[in-house]
């Protein structure tokens, strides 16, 4: 059974910093993470093809990075500048293409608060 085991989520005050992590347990092409606020859609936040393609919302470029570690399935999310705006539960997700994010992990809730 293919999993996606998500690690980093938190609290943490306007202006910080957190580094979120997501193993997959077989390879996949496309990861990436998503975040749904209370009362508001799941969103792309960023993906990241196993090239090195990435797609990043406009709401976070400039204040997170994508990036990944093909030998551990690993894709990472680091997020800094954090403002309230990005608390939300954040999710990774995995497939094989960025319109074909068929796995889902968990969530971790990030909250940005003083």
């Amino acid at each position: 059974q293919v999993q996606l085991v998500e690690s980093g989520g938190g609290l943490v005050q306007p202006g910080g910093s957190l580094r979120l992590s997501c193993a997959a347990s077989v390879s996949m092409y496309a990861m990436g993470w998503y975040r749904q606020a209370p009362g508001k859609q799941r969103d792309l936040v960023a993906a990241i093809a196993g090239g090195g393609i990435t797609n990043v919302a406009d709401s976070v470029k400039g204040r997170f990075t994508i990036s990944r570690d093909n030998a551990k399935n690993t894709v990472y999310l680091q997020m800094n500048s954090l403002k309230p705006d990005d608390t939300a539960v954040y999710y990774c997700a995995a497939g094989p293409s960025f319109l074909q994010m068929k796995l889902w992990g968990q969530g971790t809730q990030v909250t940005v608060s003083s």
